[in-house]
């Protein structure tokens, strides 16, 4: 963390910068603070020079939005997302999201601070990512977000902050024509082979991080610099320094074949099977960690806003003239006046052949300067002669990653050595650095992959490509009115020390012409087409291609396959002209190709109901309409306005589909929707004037149980003969039944008066068990009137009704199952409460305690789900599991690896029972019910738009046959399970 600079931005929105929190190659983010509220945010802002790019914005939006999405446990919830509706009218648009502040060092600082990490903070790093990489995963989608600077360690875990290859870039950079290129700082063998990138790759990547994390070094660091890609390629990786528990995961995470390597929830659950949150409680930092994120969490509110506060907002058009003017001062060969310097800036740099943006308000060092040791691999290449009427090197190759990009380069004398490395790690000098931890750690300098997207105008028709002509990409373009720069020879930089060491692209061979001939880099652009226009439904989710190009070694090799980014949708398209590649074998853990998906139309109000109809048709109810979805096929078949709001549809007999609407019970045909049958509540009902049926109770075969209620007027006493006549007014008194209907035969079968609930009325009831002589129902709490909440006295009861009669034969409570605690039966007399923390069984017409078993500090038992001789169990902490019914012996226990608590996820079996699908409002996992072996998990995290609205709706989940409907809000999968 460092002081603001003069030419950093002081306000985003209504946030007040503080502090710089950390600085990468297309954005930098600040420490700031809502002035009127005190809330403390990160702000990470784009680079003006990127931010004018069109493509750039896009994909930054996006990011944005898929942090967004991916909001909760290890990732901060964005609190602004700094949209702006236009741009200024005399600037280019400010670019900037702001995420809620967490006190944390980035996993680079951390290792420069206390060294290589202790086993069981790895495994709460690797478990956590790894959690986060299973979410991404599980919805067909690779991250490419995972970088030393991209990944923080808090108190309480580790947290990511980039979310696609903008936010992990080595480098970002805008050539001719506003082609931007963006180079990741990690190469996998699948890259240096040409081929695609998939969610094996995340995980070569994790297992690098987890790697440098453990031993301070990535594992191919030994050997010439210029053999690096063939190391990673061919040779195994060195992890002897690796903790022996640890050596094996992570070196099956580095497997050069990418099926080999284990899916991301296999290694979350081997490095914590209890879920990294679980983990890490107590603390789970070294205490120099702990102490530095303490000291920083307390600097940071000591803050205030610096006194001089004219800086204009940022994108303004006076911050854009001011980046200019300072562009063209030093391009001139001025500078700013020279200023007294802190005593902790870095020293100078005496390689003299390699030229790097200068700060104008750098000056000497002390020579005492804190320096750390140089890894293996950071050894300069063997370079030319520097030729003296040229500059020694691109920005691209020369400058550090986290140079400000409003900086022109400053060739430096040619007469240094070009081995020379004293340890400068590229940190800005006449900056102040709040924590005295020790030099800041690097951002990776050597490009491995570039990712090449397109200007808003595309090239005329039959425009080709042109090579680069050297291995990185231009360098920024000049702010405006600066003079052109004669563009610099390729020469290879050295690696500072720190971090992780990148992989050089010298070491590919070079064109046809030569080093520095046309087609002479192993890199080569390719364009992407146009971004398309927001699709008209936004329930389709279009997905958005990213186009990798790796050069492979041995021959130059660019990978043409696609890969759909994070925050994607249904179906990808091929980005060049090749055959669309066969679908690759599904990975341990990620989520079978789905059998259909169906898109609920955007036109149409959101799905209030979905069921399964005799597992032929999905039937959807919504404020507008009833619909039907072919299950065979996904798609739909009719919709009927008639079913407007209707609850969720039932089986009336084989051939009609029976649904409750707000005023009426409608029997609808199978094929067409039509309506065969209507029962409208005021003709069913005439004794019951004005009814109003509730939400249902549950069902059994033909027979629907719900609550219903009517308002009648009770009219004031007459007053006695001979005393003064009162003036009493009649009353309006709401009177509420329960009922059981037969759907088939469409008659009553039974009504028993019950206490009416709270306003308006109807008292909301479930079925917790069906019996082969009554029927047992639990009130939900939120419909209970005041007075029955203080008799209760924090207690919930159960009540039986008479399965013939409909008669009230007892009400009981059991235990100190509280007034929402989960409850179910089975029809053997059990029944099974949430108590406390724990799961308790009682018998149900005795209540006398049968067995409990624990749960989770902190949390409590969601809806148990009865099945065979098994209860499967479900908690607030995200845990699943299954216990006998008998005993309530615990059978297995398991994660779903979602991190932090929220409400438990619901519980579906599959038709064989052989399958258990736990759904919650991040994600669905899916577990073998007979030992709870995780088998995979899914997450849709909605539309690829950046302006599209943010899906926040739970899941949910419908089983048939072999098949399981996932459905979130308008998007609904159809998988397999066994």
């Amino acid at each position: 963390m460092e002081a603001l600079r003069q030419d950093d931005p002081r306000r985003f929105g209504r946030f007040t910068a503080l502090a710089r929190f950390h600085e990468g190659a297309s954005a930098v983010r600040y420490v700031a603070r809502d002035t009127a509220t005190g809330e403390v945010v990160l702000v990470t802002a784009a680079r003006p020079q990127l931010a004018a790019v069109p493509v750039f914005s896009r994909r930054f939006r996006a990011e944005a939005h898929t942090a967004e999405r991916l909001a909760g446990g290890w990732v901060s919830p964005p609190v602004d997302l700094g949209e702006e509706p236009e741009a200024p009218a005399d600037g280019p648009e400010p670019l900037w999201t702001a995420a809620a502040y967490v006190p944390a060092l980035p996993l680079a600082e951390a290792v420069a601070i206390a060294g290589p990490l202790p086993e069981r903070a790895l495994r709460i790093l690797g478990a956590g990512i790894a959690e986060i990489l299973s979410r991404v995963h599980a919805s067909g989608s690779v991250l490419q977000g995972l970088a030393p600077g991209t990944v923080l360690l808090a108190a309480d875990g580790p947290r990511l902050t980039a979310f696609g290859p903008l936010g992990a870039a080595a480098s970002a950079e805008v050539g001719p024509g506003g082609q931007l290129s963006v180079r990741l700082g990690y190469l996998t063998p699948e890259q240096i082979a040409g081929k695609e990138v998939s969610a094996a790759s995340d995980l070569f990547v994790l297992g690098l991080l987890l790697a440098y994390a453990a031993t301070g070094t990535t594992p191919f660091t030994e050997g010439p610099a210029e053999e690096a890609a063939r190391r990673i390629a061919e040779d195994e990786p060195e992890l002897d320094a690796v903790p022996d528990p640890l050596r094996e995961l992570i070196a099956s995470c580095l497997a050069k074949d990418p099926a080999e390597r284990p899916a991301a929830g296999t290694v979350a659950a081997e490095l914590a099977l209890e879920g990294a949150a679980g983990l890490a409680r107590g603390g789970w930092l070294p205490e120099r960690l702990a102490a530095a994120v303490t000291d920083q969490e307390a600097r940071v509110l000591a803050l205030e806003p610096p006194e001089d506060d004219t800086e204009p907002e940022a994108g303004s058009a006076e911050a854009a003239e001011a980046g200019a003017g300072a562009a063209e001062a030093e391009a001139a060969g001025s500078g700013p006046e020279e200023t007294p310097e802190p005593e902790d800036a870095r020293p100078e740099d005496p390689r003299t052949d390699v030229a790097r943006p200068e700060d104008p308000r750098a000056v000497p060092e002390p020579q005492d300067a804190r320096t750390a040791p140089e890894p293996e691999d950071a050894r300069p290449l063997p370079v030319p002669p520097a030729d003296a009427s040229q500059t020694d090197a691109s920005p691209a190759d020369a400058s550090p990653v986290n140079a400000p990009a409003s900086q022109a380069p400053t060739a430096a004398p040619a007469s240094a050595p070009a081995s020379a490395s004293d340890g400068d790690i590229g940190e800005d000098r006449g900056t102040t650095r709040f924590l005295n931890t020790g030099p800041r750690p690097p951002q990776s300098d050597r490009p491995t992959t570039q990712l090449a997207l397109p200007h808003e105008l595309t090239a005329p028709p039959g425009a080709a490509l042109v090579p680069a002509a050297h291995p990185m990409p231009p360098a920024l373009p000049a702010a405006p009115g600066t003079p052109q720069q004669p563009q610099p020879q390729p020469q290879q930089p050295s690696h500072t020390q720190g971090g992780p060491a990148p992989y050089p692209a010298a070491a590919l061979p070079a064109g046809p012409a030569g080093p520095g001939g046309p087609g002479g880099g192993p890199m080569v652009s390719l364009p992407l087409p146009p971004a398309p226009a927001p699709a008209p439904d936004p329930g389709a989710s279009r997905r958005t291609l990213l186009t990798i190009a790796a050069a492979a070694v041995g021959g130059l090799v660019v990978g043409g396959g696609s890969v759909a980014a994070l925050g994607s949708g249904d179906t990808a398209a091929a980005t060049d002209d090749k055959p669309a590649p066969k679908p690759r074998r599904t990975l341990p853990g990620q989520a079978p190709e789905p059998r259909w998906i169906y898109a609920h139309p955007a036109s149409e109000s959101s799905p209030l109901t979905t069921a399964v109809w005799q597992d032929k048709l999905l039937v959807v109810t919504s404020e507008s309409q009833a619909s039907a979805v072919d299950l065979r096929t996904g798609k739909r078949l009719w919709q009927r306005a008639d079913g407007a709001k209707g609850q969720a549809a039932l089986a009336a007999g084989d051939d009609l589909v029976f649904v409750a609407s707000p005023t009426e019970f409608l029997w609808l045909s199978p094929k067409n929707g039509k309506v065969v049958h209507r029962v409208r509540y005021t003709e069913a009902f005439t004794d019951l004037p004005g009814l109003t049926v509730g939400r249902l109770a549950g069902s059994s075969g033909p027979v629907i149980w719900f609550t219903g209620s009517h308002t009648v007027t009770v009219k004031a006493p007459k007053p006695k003969k001979g005393k003064k006549k009162e003036k009493d007014k009649d009353k309006e008194v709401v009177q509420a039944h329960f009922f059981a209907y037969d759907i088939v035969q469409r008659k009553e079968l039974w009504r028993t008066a019950v206490p009416a609930g709270r306003s308006p009325g109807t008292p909301a009831y479930r079925v917790v068990a069906e019996r082969s002589a009554d029927v047992l129902v639990r009130q939900d709490a939120v419909s209970l009137t005041a007075a029955e909440v203080k008799a209760a006295k924090g207690k919930g009861s159960v009540r039986s009704f008479d399965q013939k009669t409909g008669k009230l034969l007892w009400t009981k409570k059991y235990g100190a199952a509280s007034l929402e605690a989960a409850t179910t039966g089975d029809e053997d007399g059990a029944l099974y409460a949430a108590v406390g923390k724990d799961l308790q069984a009682f018998e149900a017409d005795t209540t006398k305690p049968l067995w409990r078993v624990e749960g989770s500090d902190g949390s409590w038992f969601g809806t148990p789900l009865v099945a065979g001789p098994l209860i499967h169990t479900t908690e607030r902490s995200r845990l699943v599991g299954a216990v006998e019914r008998e005993s309530g012996r615990l059978v297995w226990r398991r994660s779903t690896e979602v991190p932090g608590i929220g409400n438990a996820p619901s519980l579906t079996l599959s038709s064989s029972e052989k399958t258990l699908i736990a759904a919650d409002a991040i994600q669905v996992t899916v577990f073998s019910a007979a030992d709870g072996e995780r088998l995979w998990k899914f997450q849709d995290i909605g539309s690829a738009d950046p302006k599209g609205a943010t899906v926040s709706a739970p899941y949910r989940a419908l089983t048939f046959g072999e098949t399981v409907v996932v459905q979130r809000d308008r998007s609904f999968y159809a998988f397999p399970v066994a």
